[in-house]
C-alpha cells in the first residue's frame, strides 16, 4: 500500500493506491472474522474439560463463556487482539489463587503439596491460542529429545531411553532421574525472552510473555481462608495453559555435551544417561557437573534427596566398581528400580514389578464393575466404563513393556481382561491385539516425522509380490528397523490391507 501511495503520488493517479488501501482494510477485516471464529470455537469446545471445572479469581464460569459464545467472542477479539498489539496483558487476566494440592494420601510436610494456580478462564483460552502460534513459529528441528511437545508422548520418550540402554550390551548405562525444586516457579523472564529471540520468535510477542509472566498478583486459598494478595515477576504459575511450554523453551538449550551421553526430556521429567565404555565414567561424571553448572546459570536449583541414580549393567561381570555420583557435596541414592513417567524401570530390565502394579490397579477397580453390572446398567455403559478405567490401565505405555515382558505377565494381565468379559457379557480385545495395533500407530507416526530421534531407525525397503496371474506385480513398502527400536526388535507386524510390515 505505501508503494502504491508513492506512486501515485509521482504519477498523480491514486487509483492504484485507492484500491490496494480498500484491499488492505478487507483483509483486516477478514483476519478479523477469522480470529473471532477462532475464538468462539475456542469457548465452545469441551475437549478440555478441566478448563470449566473450578472458577478463576474473576468469578467468570466456564459455562458463561460456552453459552454465551457468540455473543462474546467479538468482544474478546477485540480485548486479545489489544492485548497483543500493545505486549500488555491486563492484570485481572494475570491474577491467580494458589491452592496447595496433596501429593500423597496423608501428607506429613509442606513438601508433600504441589501448588496448582486457578487463573481466569478466559485467559486459559487466551493462551490457548497464543500456544498454537508458538509452537508453529518454532524450528521444526529444536531440542528433538524434548517430548512434551511436537505432538509426542512419554511413550516416545521411553522407547528413546531404552533405545540408549539397547547400546549399552556388554556395557553398562547410568540412567541419573533428576529432580527440580519447584521448577515452574524459578524461570526468570529476561533470561527466557532472550532465550525465545534466539530461537526466532518476533520481539513483540516476547514482550508479550514477558509481560504476561511479570506483575502477577496472587493469593492463596485453603479452604475458606485466603492470604493477602502479593505480586510476584518470577517463575510460570502450575495451572497456566503456557507454563508447561514455555518451561520447555526455557530448557531447550540443556543438551548432552558428549556422544556417550543424552538428556531426554518431558517438561520437567529430565534424565540423563550414560553410556559406559571400558568402565571409563569420565564422561559421564563431567555431563553431571555441566548440567549442575547450567542450572546455576538458570537460577534452577536441583532436589538431590530426590534425584536417583539407576544402573543397567549388560557386561554379566561378577563384581563391579561404579563411582558414586555427587552433587552440591551430596552423593546421589542409587535406586535398584524406579518409577519414571509411570512405568517401572528396573536395574535388570524385568517389567514383572511393573505388570503387578499394573494387574493389581486393573483387579481394584473390577468391583466398580461388578457394582454397575448389581445395578443392572446397558453392556453398552459397562464397556464404556472398563475401557476408561480398567482397560487404559492395563495399556498405558504398552508398546514400551509388553514385547519384552514374559508370558506370565502378559497372562496377567489378560486374566483381568477375561473376568471383566464375565462381568460385561461381552467381548473385549485382548492384550496382544491392542499392542500390536499401538505399534503400528506409533511407527507411522515416528517414520512421519523426520525430526524424531528414534527416525533413523526404520528404512524404507522395496520388494516384490508374489500375485495371482489376473493381477499384475505390485510392489510392497516394508519398514524395517536399522537397529533397535522398541520392546521386540526385528518382530514384523502386519497392517492389514496396505501390507505394511513394522518391526518393533
Amino acid at each position: 500500500r505505501t508503494a502504491a501511495y508513492n506512486a501515485g503520488i509521482i504519477s498523480g493517479n491514486m487509483d492504484e493506491y485507492k484500491s490496494a488501501a480498500y484491499g488492505a482494510r478487507r483483509a483486516v477485516r477478514e483476519a478479523k472474522r477469522r480470529y473471532g471464529r477462532k475464538l468462539e470455537t475456542q469457548f465452545q469446545q469441551s475437549g478440555s474439560r478441566s478448563l470449566w471445572k473450578v472458577v478463576g479469581p474473576d468469578g467468570i464460569c466456564g459455562r458463561v463463556l460456552k453459552a454465551c459464545a457468540d455473543q462474546l467472542a467479538p468482544v474478546f477479539t477485540n480485548i486479545f487482539g489489544l492485548s497483543l498489539t500493545l505486549s500488555i496483558v491486563p492484570s485481572s487476566f494475570k491474577r491467580s489463587t494458589i491452592v496447595p494440592v496433596q501429593k500423597k494420601p496423608r501428607p506429613s510436610g509442606l513438601n508433600d503439596y504441589c501448588p496448582v494456580a486457578l487463573t481466569s478462564a478466559v485467559m486459559k483460552c487466551f493462551e490457548k491460542l497464543v500456544r498454537v502460534f508458538i509452537t508453529s513459529s518454532l524450528p521444526a528441528s529444536m531440542d528433538p529429545l524434548q517430548f512434551a511437545y511436537h505432538n509426542r508422548s512419554t511413550a516416545h520418550l521411553l522407547h528413546t531411553t531404552l533405545t540408549h540402554l539397547d547400546k549399552g550390551r556388554g556395557n553398562y548405562v547410568k540412567m541419573l532421574f533428576v529432580h527440580y525444586s519447584s521448577a515452574f516457579n524459578t524461570i526468570i523472564p529476561s533470561l527466557l525472552t532472550t532465550k525465545l529471540e534466539d530461537l526466532g520468535l518476533h520481539t513483540s510477542l516476547c514482550d508479550w510473555i514477558s509481560n504476561f509472566l511479570t506483575d502477577r498478583p496472587q493469593s492463596v486459598r485453603v479452604g475458606n481462608c485466603a492470604s493477602s494478595t502479593l505480586t510476584l515477576s518470577t517463575g510460570a504459575p502450575q495451572g497456566c495453559v503456557l507454563s508447561p511450554l514455555l518451561y520447555s523453551l526455557y530448557t531447550y538449550d540443556c543438551t548432552a555435551t558428549s556422544s556417550s551421553n543424552i538428556i531426554v526430556k518431558f517438561a520437567d521429567d529430565t534424565v540423563v544417561m550414560g553410556l559406559i565404555s571400558g568402565n571409563d565414567e569420565r564422561a559421564y561424571l563431567e555431563e553431571i557437573k555441566h548440567l549442575e553448572n547450567w542450572c546455576q546459570e538458570n537460577n534452577l536449583l536441583l532436589n538431590v534427596s530426590k534425584t536417583k541414580e539407576l544402573i543397567v549393567d549388560c557386561s554379566k561381570k561378577q563384581e563391579q566398581h561404579y563411582q558414586p555420583v555427587r552433587i552440591s557435596g551430596t552423593t546421589v541414592e542409587r535406586a535398584d528400580s524406579f518409577r519414571y513417567l509411570g512405568v517401572h524401570i528396573s536395574q535388570d530390565l524385568p517389567w514383572s514389578r511393573h505388570t503387578n502394579s499394573l494387574a493389581k490397579k486393573a483387579r481394584q477397580r473390577l468391583y466398580h464393575l461388578r457394582r454397575l453390572r448389581d445395578f443392572r446398567l446397558p453392556s453398552k455403559v459397562l464397556r464404556n466404563f472398563y475401557t476408561c478405567t480398567i482397560e487404559s490401565i492395563l495399556t498405558g505405555n504398552i508398546t514400551v513393556w509388553s514385547g519384552n515382558s514374559t508370558k506370565w505377565d502378559r497372562q496377567a494381565l489378560q486374566r483381568v481382561v477375561r473376568s471383566a468379559e464375565c462381568i460385561t457379557h461381552t467381548e473385549l480385545p485382548d492384550m496382544q491385539t491392542i499392542f500390536y495395533k499401538r505399534c503400528q500407530t506409533k511407527v507411522r507416526r515416528i517414520v512421519k516425522d523426520p525430526t524424531h530421534p528414534n527416525n533413523r531407525l526404520f528404512s524404507l525397503l522395496r520388494e516384490a509380490l508374489s500375485l495371482p496371474e489376473d493381477q499384475d506385480r505390485e510392489t510392497e513398502e516394508e519398514l524395517l528397523p536399522t537397529g533397535h527400536s522398541g520392546p521386540e526388535s526385528g518382530k514384523l507386524i502386519n497392517c492389514g490391507d496396505h501390507h505394511h510390515h513394522f518391526g518393533l
